[in-house]
């Protein structure tokens, strides 16, 4: 499946957090899905700082594999670890069905890239890092994220690139850039397949994938935009059942039982079930 990466013209790729999300956005049309950490670590009612574990993340990609085809980008931080662990990470994730995996050149522990504070590693660092996951991996792409923007500066986010691409980085993701001019040097300066990400209340402002796609970059990931368009849409709900006890006012808003069913494949399965007990 990392193929369909590799050989992609140019991929919308949502972040989702649940085999549920991820097959509702197969079934809208999406070519793949991007395993966000931000997104995973705030439906476990835990933080974006890097304290979510390899077999957490690691059983969230089985669980997605399980009932989707399509590729798979996971969001592993800082790869867990140092050199040592990103190999061993590599490994599991690929095995669990990841097509492709996402590191990133912060001091543990991390944050939210869009936010003040983080520090990074040295560049022999995270090509330690990098040559590991390129070691380990069978076939999966190798994306590496670098913070330094919001740390040392755009053109330190820039050389870093370079030094991650001849360390063997399939993928570049500059993170925070903050504006379209940034956007444009970089694809400018770096001549690889990029990966943007247009997270929603961060540094970087709205970006069309259209305006992307014209600055040269591959992939855009919206990581943690369904997370917060339905966590609004379920406080807004909870609200209304405490209040008025009971869901009228929000049938309008449901999902159908056909249309959910649908989503799950039900009734594929309710036809397996019955085939299978003819005869008995």
């Amino acid at each position: 499946m990392s193929e369909v990466l590799r050989k992609a013209d140019f991929l919308i790729i949502p972040g989702v957090f649940n085999p549920f999300t991820a097959l509702l956005a197969e079934k809208v049309g999406f070519k793949a899905v991007y395993l966000s950490g931000a997104a995973l670590t705030s439906s476990f009612g835990l933080p974006d700082l890097g304290v979510i574990t390899l077999d957490e993340v690691a059983e969230m990609v089985r669980r997605i594999r399980e009932v989707t085809n399509i590729p798979i980008i996971v969001d592993a931080d800082t790869g867990f670890g140092e050199a040592i662990n990103v190999y061993r990470a590599v490994k599991v994730l690929e095995k669990a069905g990841a097509s492709a995996i996402q590191i990133e050149d912060q001091v543990l522990p991390k944050k939210c890239g869009h936010l003040e504070g983080k520090e990074v590693v040295t560049p022999k660092d995270m090509i330690a890092k990098i040559r590991a996951a390129v070691k380990a991996r069978r076939d999966m792409l190798i994306i590496a994220r670098t913070d330094a923007r919001g740390v040392n500066g755009l053109q330190d986010a820039i050389e870093r690139a370079k030094l991650y691409l001849e360390a063997g980085a399939d993928v570049i993701f500059p993170e925070a850039l903050e504006n379209k001019e940034e956007f444009a040097i970089f694809a400018k300066e770096v001549k690889a397949p990029l990966l943007a990400n247009m997270t929603e209340f961060g540094k970087t402002p709205l970006i069309t994938a259209s305006e992307f796609k014209e600055m040269g970059y591959k992939y855009v990931i919206f990581p943690v935009t369904i997370f917060r368009v339905a966590a609004k849409a379920m406080k807004e709900a909870l609200e209304v059942l405490l209040k008025e006890g009971t869901q009228k006012s929000l049938m309008d808003k449901m999902m159908t039982r056909k249309e959910q069913y649908e989503v799950i494949n039900y009734y594929f399965y309710e036809s397996l079930d019955k085939e299978l007990a003819k005869g008995l």
